[in-house]
């Protein structure tokens, strides 16, 4: 290949990548932007609570509150005098809504990978048909030419039209549903 073309078949995919790219951003960015504020707040009480600062300030809190209401330091008078009991409200009551939080926060990502799946399955379905074109066009040029790959059978079950529906229900009846895996894994 000629540098020239070699550049400008690069310049082409990096051209194409960077498009790609930009798309990607901008769905993200609308998805981002689309999220309510409860959302919002969710996956930002998430985020701030999965750093290792959030659990460096629990242990020391924690470590304060049990020392003061110990009544080994003199000059502190115990608040909440062991077995903590309000310590384990206010712990217990932050455990809560903090699984509360997560489980908006990961039902926003089960939905916008759930968006993700479906144009990936979109973008595939058409890759499908223009591989499926592309290989009839070759099979007619094939034919015409008069050379022997135009009667290739594995080429004529390849130009068969792809049935998504078709094997969405062979897959359905084929995989094992959890149900059936578990009624299968018990012993009698």
């Amino acid at each position: 290949m000629l540098p020239d073309q070699d550049s400008s078949n690069s310049n082409s995919i990096d051209t194409l990548t960077k498009r790609n790219i930009r798309a990607i951003c901008e769905l993200e960015q609308r998805a981002l932007k689309r999220r309510s504020f409860a959302a919002r707040l969710s996956d930002a009480i998430v985020n701030h609570a999965g750093q290792m600062w959030t659990i460096a300030l629990h242990a020391l809190g924690f470590v304060v509150w049990m020392l003061w209401n110990s009544g080994d330091i003199p000059g502190l008078r115990p608040f909440d005098p062991f077995p903590y009991q309000a310590l384990t409200s206010i712990v217990s009551l932050e455990a809560i809504f903090l699984s509360l939080f997560i489980l908006i926060s990961q039902n926003h990502a089960a939905r916008r990978a759930d968006e993700r799946d479906h144009l990936d399955l979109q973008v595939n379905l058409l890759a499908e048909h223009e591989s499926t074109k592309m290989l009839q066009l070759l099979r007619a040029l094939c034919a015409n030419s008069g050379l022997p790959e135009a009667d290739d059978p594995e080429v004529t079950e390849l130009i068969q039209e792809t049935r998504p529906a078709t094997l969405a229900r062979e897959l359905e009846q084929e995989l094992p549903s959890t149900e059936n895996s578990s009624k299968q894994s018990s012993p009698p």
